[in-house]
């Protein structure tokens, strides 16, 4: 029964962390999508310097620690005059973190469109830029649409990191309700059970998405 009693004591301040988490979460892959879309997009054009700088950025935010970026956003900007409350910081960091990843999805997606869709939408009379809108991009998010449900999978526990600067998300609230109880195990367990839950909502989300997508491509 103690056990019982900390886990419905602790269930109002593990759920307003959960909403918290939710909010990085899904903020950050709103954010994450619309900086890595133009970056997917810069990645196949012809243009040589374009490519290169997308290259470089992805480059970057792929090749160091989450927890850097944080830190430098955080700690690091304020120093040249560029400060961000606790929350922006996180969310920040976290949006340019996965639109990367999502870049890369999403750069796959478009060239596994076959040349083929190109030339029929030139000998239609579009543009580059209209065969990409109308005729390849349709296909590849069709195509990319697993890669980016696993990106916001994987943002859910990477939410995890921003409690280092005082955002109280699930796993801060945890801490600070081991503090107050001295008791670390179950209340561990409790956060990672709400994270497994959190993420197997969005892999039903994402499976009965998957489903929708083949049953529209199928007709």
């Amino acid at each position: 029964m103690e056990l019982l009693d900390l886990l419905r004591d602790a269930a109002p301040i593990l759920l307003k962390g959960c909403g918290y988490t939710l909010m990085f979460a899904i903020g950050a892959m709103v954010g994450g999508t619309l900086l890595g879309f133009p970056l997917a997009i810069a990645r196949v054009l012809p243009n040589k310097a374009l490519r290169g700088l997308a290259a470089a950025y992805v480059s970057m935010m792929r090749g160091t620690p989450l927890l850097v970026q944080v830190f430098v956003i955080y700690y690091g900007l304020p120093s040249i005059g560029i400060e961000f409350s606790p929350f922006t910081a996180g969310l920040l960091a976290l949006s340019l973190n996965a639109a990367a990843y999502l870049s890369e999805t999403l750069r796959g997606a478009l060239n596994g469109v076959s040349r083929d869709q190109w030339a029929a939408g030139y000998s239609l009379g579009l543009s580059y830029a209209q065969a990409l809108r109308f005729v390849v991009l349709p296909q590849a998010l069709r195509t990319a649409l697993p890669g980016m449900s696993n990106t916001l999978i994987s943002l859910i526990k990477d939410t995890s990191l921003v409690s280092v600067i005082t955002v109280t998300e699930l796993m801060l609230a945890t801490k600070e309700l081991i503090a107050a109880t001295f008791r670390p195990l179950p209340l561990y367990l409790a956060a990672a059970a709400l994270y497994w839950l959190m993420s197997l909502a969005f892999e039903r989300l994402q499976a009965w998405q998957e489903k929708r997508l083949n049953r529209a491509h199928a007709r």
